[in-house]
């Protein structure tokens, strides 16, 4: 019976382990026009070498803007395509609600795999705490 025991042991702590090991990455917008293609491409090259690396991303301030309804980069490039095909590949996105009070913005202006944060710095920061390693493209 304590063999048992210590097989369940170990293979739920092999299992723990195997989770830790994912990579967890915040990464960090709040300029669009300096960070948005780069950082989207950015994120994507990360899950292309590492597809189970666990990716959220948080917006504020004029980072917010990339996760807008027909939001476009200078060049023309639409922000909603990349934004969907990251979401599906498990990444999560997060807008600031101070900033939209802020700027005063409604979350309806905003695409659906947007989710919503009371606070970005905030939510970065508990990230960062959770074990999230920190990028800002």
């Amino acid at each position: 019976m304590q063999l048992k025991s210590l097989i369940a042991s170990l293979t739920l702590a092999l299992a723990a382990g195997a989770v830790a090991a994912q990579d967890t990455v915040v990464y960090h917008f709040d300029n669009t026009e300096n960070q948005g293609l780069k950082g989207l491409r950015n994120v994507r090259n990360h899950l292309d070498t590492d597809p189970k690396a666990k990716i959220s991303v948080v917006t504020h301030a004029e980072g917010v803007d990339m996760l807008m309804e027909g939001a476009k980069a200078a060049n023309g490039t639409e922000f909603a395509p990349l934004v969907s095909a990251l979401k599906s590949r498990g990444v999560s996105f997060e807008i600031c609600e101070i900033t939209l009070r802020g700027r005063d913005l409604k979350k309806e202006q905003f695409i659906q795999e947007a989710d919503f944060t009371p606070s970005g710095v905030l939510r970065i920061t508990r990230l960062q705490k959770q074990g999230f390693a920190y990028i800002k493209p």
